[in-house]
């Protein structure tokens, strides 16, 4: 077990680390630049330029380092599936932006489609396939579960469809969305490898192929993981919280995503109910803490530790 947990984080890890000095240049020779918003805080501008979509590096870590141990852990298939099925939709849109130079990307109702269909194939998986049952345990409280009978579906995928959503609206600063979803992913590994529940191989492959990636996106990043890597990383949250009966636990170690997307559904909300007024000084709420004098450095600390701290509280909550 212990050598498993080893190899899984070292040969992610290595993977990512190898490729990041070959990928970059490579986009960058692309011109796969991130655009940066006008309206955006001001000190995002020299950001213009900076190769987008290093998420491949994440998904290849996390790809090669799984099929080791696909044939042992099947049960990493339906965490694996929704993971690259969703960095495939990003790595569609990315490409559409960046490569293509059609700023709008896939169009809105385009990528909601996409994601209900890997949702569905999921779910379908999910139900004939492995003996995960749909109902949620309660954190907190000893063998208690929530189970809604045919309900469970519909809320599979608000769940799913959330918390892509959420993880790719935090994807807004340099090593956020990396530096919170390593310690999810480290979250889901200790209960993986305490509950024998059979993903640790995977857990700790994303976790080993962030802290890579990380080397390269941490603040001033050369490299962003575009929608290839957020919503990847949004697909593994929620995947591996359902393999694990745990959907209820991402409202707490998942804290940072849910206010990012509900800060930008309430700032949009409210602008549109009062004719222009706004919540917040920009939405998602990342950019209202540097609008309100944060540098970029200290809101990522910032969202790491509550991260870190809520982490620690599902802990005990399990």
């Amino acid at each position: 077990m212990n050598s498993t947990i080893l190899m899984a984080v070292m040969i992610s890890f290595t993977i990512s680390v190898v490729l990041g000095p070959v990928v970059i240049p490579f986009l960058r020779r692309l011109k796969v630049g991130q655009t940066v918003r006008d309206e955006g805080p001001e000190s995002h501008l020299k950001k213009n330029g900076t190769p987008t979509m290093g998420g491949i590096l994440i998904l290849i870590a996390i790809v090669a380092t799984s099929l080791f141990f696909v044939k042992d852990y099947p049960k990493i298939i339906p965490i694996l599936f929704l993971t690259l099925g969703f960095g495939l939709i990003g790595f569609v849109d990315d490409y559409i932006k960046v490569v293509l130079k059609r700023s709008m990307g896939l169009r809105a109702w385009q990528k909601f489609v996409l994601q209900i269909l890997v949702t569905a194939v999921f779910a379908i998986y999910l139900l004939r396939y492995t003996d995960v049952p749909l109902a949620m345990k309660v954190p907190f409280v000893d063998g208690m579960y929530l189970d809604f009978g045919w309900m469970n579906i519909p809320i599979l995928f608000f769940v799913v469809i959330g918390t892509v959503n959420g993880t790719n609206f935090t994807d807004g600063l340099d090593g956020l969305a990396s530096s919170v979803t390593v310690l999810v992913a480290t979250f889901f590994s200790v209960v993986a490898i305490g509950t024998g529940s059979g993903i640790e191989p995977i857990t700790c492959a994303v976790a080993g192929a962030l802290m890579g990636f990380l080397l390269f996106n941490v603040y001033p990043a050369s490299v962003f993981m575009g929608d290839t890597g957020s919503l990847a990383l949004g697909g593994f949250v929620a995947a591996a919280a359902y393999m694990m009966q745990m959907p209820l636990f991402i409202v707490i170690v998942g804290f940072i995503y849910m206010i990012e997307v509900l800060s930008v559904i309430i700032q949009v909300s409210y602008f549109k109910m009062t004719g222009g007024r706004r919540i917040f000084k920009m939405a998602p709420i990342h950019h209202h803490f540097e609008l309100c004098g944060w540098s970029e450095t200290r809101v990522v600390a910032v969202f790491s530790i509550v991260t870190a701290l809520l982490c620690l509280l599902a802990l005990m909550g399990v």
